[in-house]
């Protein structure tokens, strides 16, 4: 007989709004938070003993990289000193979360075709040569390899005020959200992704609240997917 391997998964669930309640909620509240809470919610469901961590870079933004930061990241570790060190303890506890995750949820708006800034900033703070990606000038072929442990699983959530940026669309060259997060996610060894996005935020009308619905629809069947995609069958 089979039955599934209920060992502790680990989500990163990470929130960039600005908006910090809800739709559907709360007044002016976030589509993307809405989203993002309901693939949690209904993956703790399926798998109550999985641990969350949660992670709001839209209320509590990341130090963006700076001059001091890339001096530190580019030190050899033994040879930091303890500014250097404690410049770069973010991003070590950033990079740690990532690390550790199973499946990465990311609530992602669309902010004037590219993700928040905070978003970005927390990118900038776990792509780092040495930690999650590699960089030898004389390997052969590619200098660069990444760093992160497989078996990954990324989602991004986003949401938009016009339609048509899904592949294929009519504003699809313009969407820098999923191909924002994935490009360098890939770099680094995160290669597994999905993405589902609300879309005629700007419209309100009926095509705002089907793409809603269909938007719900969709995490809910991402979520029994990934659930029996992480879930390894062993013998009982």
């Amino acid at each position: 007989m089979l039955e599934p391997n209920q060992n502790p998964l680990r989500l990163l669930h990470i929130d960039s709004s600005a908006r910090p309640g809800q739709s559907g909620r709360d007044p002016r509240g976030s589509h993307t938070r809405r989203l993002s809470a309901r693939f949690v919610e209904r993956w703790a469901a399926r798998r109550p003993s999985d641990i969350v961590t949660y992670r709001d870079v839209g209320q509590f933004p990341p130090t963006p990289v700076d001059a001091a930061w890339v001096e530190a990241a580019f030190t050899r570790p033994e040879k930091r000193d303890a500014i250097q060190r404690a410049r770069l303890g973010e991003s070590d506890h950033l990079v740690a979360e990532l690390v550790a995750a199973d499946v990465v949820v990311v609530g992602a708006p669309m902010y004037n075709f590219g993700m928040p800034a905070p978003l970005k900033a927390w990118l900038d703070n776990i792509v780092r040569v040495g930690v999650t990606f590699g960089f030898d000038r004389a390997r052969d072929g590619d200098p660069y390899w990444p760093m992160l442990p497989t078996g990954k699983t990324l989602v991004t959530l986003s949401a938009r005020g016009d339609y048509g940026y899904d592949p294929g669309g009519r504003q699809a060259h313009n969407n820098f959200v999923e191909s924002g997060l994935a490009a360098p996610l890939a770099y680094i060894g995160l290669h597994d992704r999905h993405a589902i996005a609300i879309e005629y935020d700007e419209f309100g009308d009926q095509r705002l609240a089907a793409s809603i619905a269909a938007a719900e629809q969709a995490v809910d069947a991402l979520v029994e997917q990934l659930v029996r995609q992480h879930t390894a069958p062993v013998l009982a």
